[in-house]
């Protein structure tokens, strides 16, 4: 299937090693590939997710060192490669961890001659005291698969100070960040550091996502490496950037996470721009059996139950009490407290130190979530209600069947 016959964008949920096969075996070639892979940091970013209080937990650490991260890119990066068209650009988001290393694995892959940018994106943000110089950038490695390639030159406003200095054409003219020496309606073109701000806590399309770019970085990119009903692939899309500028921009696109809760979280974001999934788009390998769900991360596992219960995550990490998410009041349910067990077999203890924890937090109501309960579990939820407690057990596979009624 050619890139002209690719009529419906795409969420994969899956190892982005095996969607890259399947989109080769398929004949699907793109015409922009922007990746912003996990970074050799060492860090471990343990979240919730903004306005939907969406937890993920992940880690970019390489057990092996730099060798092994560099191989584990390297062998994606070459799939990329191969489903890449002749005329497509490459974009690789990293920072000073590995980025040196990196540039030297795309020259092996695409060819030193094919490298066309080192470009710095400058933001600026609150950071601790250091004995360095401190690290206010990302670097971002521009490549394309041979010379001849579609590039649209960008243009940023001369400044007004520039503007009333132009009395001739050989005057030196000061425009944003260069010195030009002649004038272009356009305005300057753009160069290789981008001074783009990070995400403002108040800004509209923050999500809360630990790694989430700035819209206007990826506009950038799209704007000059591709065109309209361009094909446009992000095989770590996370919470969906590059999905979400692609739709404004009117490019197809493929999108690629490991995260059932990313691609969750991507849905609801182009949802919210008006697309409609199985219209507009389709998600596939999201986990529809109970082996898939026991194979899931505890977060993750989390994150699919309070989704299918159309609930909300508790904002606590630690301590939460043990509520790991709750029902809002509505005029259809009263408030409830939720815990999730991935694991079968949940006992009476689990149960009754449940009621504790609603307690505490002032529920009169509550819902286990498990894969199945003992019967003393049974027999204690019974007992609570003669405490004024309603606590429901529900079984994974009624969630997995969606079956109604159950928050009732």
């Amino acid at each position: 299937m050619k890139n002209n016959q690719f009529n419906k964008n795409l969420l994969i949920c899956g190892d982005n090693l095996k969607a890259l096969n399947d989109l080769k075996k398929q004949d699907i070639e793109v015409d922009l590939i922007y990746l912003d892979p996990p970074f050799f940091s060492n860090r471990q970013y343990e979240v919730v997710w903004g306005d939907e209080a969406e937890i993920r937990s992940f880690e970019d650490r390489w057990e092996g060192g730099i060798n092994v991260y560099i191989d584990w890119m390297r062998r994606r990066i070459v799939k990329m490669y191969d489903v890449l068209k002749d005329t497509g650009s490459f974009y690789l988001h990293c920072d000073w961890h590995a980025s040196h290393y990196l540039k030297i694995m795309l020259d092996e892959v695409f060819g030193h001659r094919n490298f066309r940018n080192e470009i710095i994106w400058h933001y600026r943000r609150w950071t601790g005291a250091a004995n360095y110089f401190l690290r206010m950038h990302d670097v971002i490695l521009f490549f394309t698969k041979t010379n001849e390639y579609d590039f649209n030159p960008l243009y940023t406003d001369y400044t007004k100070k520039s503007l009333k200095r132009k009395q001739h054409h050989h005057t030196r003219i000061k425009g944003d960040d260069v010195y030009i020496t002649s004038i272009d309606k356009k305005g300057v073109k753009e160069n290789d550091v981008w001074i783009i701000p990070v995400i403002n806590p108040a800004a509209k399309e923050r999500l809360g996502y630990p790694t989430q770019k700035p819209e206007t970085l990826l506009e950038r990119i799209i704007k000059a490496s591709s065109k309209e009903d361009n094909l446009i692939l992000d095989p770590f899309c996370g919470c969906g950037t590059t999905m979400a500028v692609a739709q404004k921009l009117k490019r197809k696109w493929i999108g690629v996470d490991i995260s059932p809760t990313a691609i969750s979280l991507v849905e609801k974001r182009l949802e919210k721009l008006g697309a409609i999934k199985g219209k507009d788009f389709d998600s596939i390998g999201m986990p529809t059996t109970i082996t898939e769900l026991k194979k899931l991360e505890p977060f993750e596992f989390q994150n699919w139950v309070i989704n299918e219960m159309q609930a909300k995550q508790s904002r606590k990490l630690t301590d939460d009490k043990g509520i790991d998410g709750y029902v809002e009041k509505s005029l259809y349910f009263e408030s409830a407290g939720i815990q999730v067990k991935q694991s079968p077999k949940v006992g009476r203890n689990v149960v009754f130190n449940f009621e504790t924890a609603l307690r505490i937090r002032k529920f009169k109501k509550g819902y286990i979530v498990a894969f199945s309960f003992t019967k003393g579990a049974h027999e204690e939820a019974s007992r609570a209600k003669d405490d004024g407690l309603n606590i429901r057990l529900i079984e994974v596979k009624d969630l997995l069947k969606g079956k109604t009624g159950l928050l009732k």
